[in-house]
């Protein structure tokens, strides 16, 4: 049954369906304005309705007062009957889930652009202490101008009853490596999905690409997607460096914050291949998680206080009380091999003649089974098992490249920018982003076109001829 309205708000037709309620297109009468009306259902069989309600509240609110180009204008929240709803600027574009799934190859300088602004974005909303926490393809709109919005901001963190345990949400192809643990995201958690995002723009193909949920999440803890650059060799090897950075398994390594990889990103031809990055099936040895796994397992067998291994296979059998049948047989199994390589390995410890040199024995490591939010439309799954890799050794460096380090660094010059309200820079026709919050680029000697634009506003265009190590400031208010 179609509806005439929703609070005040006249319906004009449905544009959506997901899990959680259905996206209008709507107009607000008071003023006459067109809005993308998102509808969210208060299941009433809910334990916390009370508290689904209120975070619902409190999360638009939160998403409300981000004010920033490339994010989406929420107007109004409010409830009508027995469901919630967001009314948001209206968008005339295409998601970028659309666009991949249509087969369309973007260039790739429209795709740095892109996902820059979508980095700007989230730099935005860090700095405001709001998280996205479930940045996919889907979430992210490009419209008709080339203005990029991010969309769903107030709704990534709303209760979904059974769905969701100890508040991790994502998407699976997308989630970060600490979501799937369960723990607390932040604003680099944003940056391993952005990282995704890019990764499958560039090859048309997402970052984890496994048959089943399982699956595909202990790719997110454990392994390296092929660089880009390996399933297309035009893909410039510039993106190679910024995707493994943008998703490192461990947050520390990532980039520090969302600007960071929006400067590179506008500066991807410039930049070189990561030197750690060999091979599709390589394991990240790195992580937080289970390098400290390692370690205790090595560090027990060494001192032989007692056999590796024993006290986790003893907690994980434990953890099988009221298990389904599957995560039960699961974890048994990783539990029976974990304790068979403990008391393999202090058994060998113990017939060792003195003095004779020590064989390190390799423990295999428990990942903990964790409960993820797939999406809006899957339910909990659990991860399984993984094992310490091997640790690699660092590749030698090429002469070329070394050769190309102790050369003298180009020398460019310096523009800065002070742009009231807000202005898009284009340098030669090309956009390098939008400040605020962009202060200063740097360019190659010579003359260059700087145009600053916004919409509501007639451009400024302005030539400056740059030397060398020299600074010219372009300051402009739009009146």
């Amino acid at each position: 049954m179609s509806l005439d309205s929703i609070g005040r708000y006249e319906i004009l037709q449905e544009l959506g369906r997901g899990a959680m309620g259905i996206v209008y297109k709507a107009r607000d009468p008071l003023i006459d304005r067109v809005v993308a009306l998102k509808s969210v259902d208060l299941d009433a069989s809910l334990e916390e309705a009370d508290a689904f309600e209120s975070r619902f509240y409190r999360e638009a609110k939160s998403a409300g007062r981000l004010n920033h180009v490339n994010i989406v204008t929420i107007h109004d929240v409010g409830r009508s009957a027995d469901s919630a709803y967001i009314a948001m600027e209206f968008l005339d574009g295409r998601s970028l889930r659309q666009i991949i799934d249509s087969g369309v190859v973007l260039p790739q300088e429209q795709i740095a652009d892109i996902v820059a602004q979508v980095a700007e974005g989230l730099a935005c909303a860090h700095t405001s202490g709001v998280i996205h926490r479930d940045i996919k393809p889907a979430n992210i709109m490009l419209l008709d101008s080339g203005i990029v919005k991010i969309t769903d901001f107030g709704i990534a963190l709303l209760p979904r009853g059974s769905r969701t345990m100890g508040g991790v949400f994502g998407s699976p192809k997308y989630i970060s490596p600490e979501q799937v643990f369960g723990k607390e995201a932040d604003g680099r958690s944003d940056v391993f999905a952005l990282g995704a995002v890019l990764y499958e723009l560039l090859t048309g193909s997402p970052a984890f690409t496994a048959s089943d949920l399982d699956a595909v999440l202990c790719q997110v803890i454990n392994e390296l997607p092929p660089p880009p650059s390996s399933r297309n060799r035009n893909i410039g090897v510039g993106f190679d460096r910024i995707v493994a950075k943008a998703m490192a398994k461990d947050p520390d390594e990532r980039y520090g914050s969302a600007e960071e990889m929006s400067w590179d990103l506008r500066n991807y031809r410039n930049l070189e291949a990561p030197a750690n990055v060999k091979g599709s099936q390589r394991t990240l040895d790195r992580s937080a998680e289970r390098r400290k796994a390692s370690e205790t397992a090595r560090l027990t067998a060494e001192t032989m206080i007692a056999p590796p291994g024993i006290a986790a296979s003893a907690a994980a059998i434990e953890a099988t009380d009221g298990a389904t049948p599957r995560r039960r047989n699961l974890i048994l199994l990783a539990a029976s091999v974990t304790l068979l390589a403990a008391v393999t390995a202090w058994t060998l410890r113990q017939d060792r003649p003195p003095k004779q040199e020590q064989v390190p024995v390799r423990i295999a490591a428990l990942v903990p089974a964790v409960a993820v939010a797939a999406n809006a439309d899957s339910p909990v799954r659990e991860s399984a098992l993984a094992e310490t890799p091997k640790e690699a050794s660092p590749p030698p460096v090429p002469a070329a490249v070394a050769a190309k380090s102790r050369a003298s660094p180009v020398r460019t010059g310096r523009v800065a920018f002070a742009v009231t309200p807000w202005g898009e820079v284009y340098v030669d026709g090309r956009r390098r982003g939008i400040s605020p919050p962009l202060q200063e680029i740097r360019l190659s000697p010579g003359k260059h076109v700087v145009e600053i634009r916004n919409a509501n506003f007639k451009r400024h265009s302005q030539t400056v001829d740059l030397a060398a190590d020299t600074s010219v400031r372009i300051k402009h208010k739009f009146q």
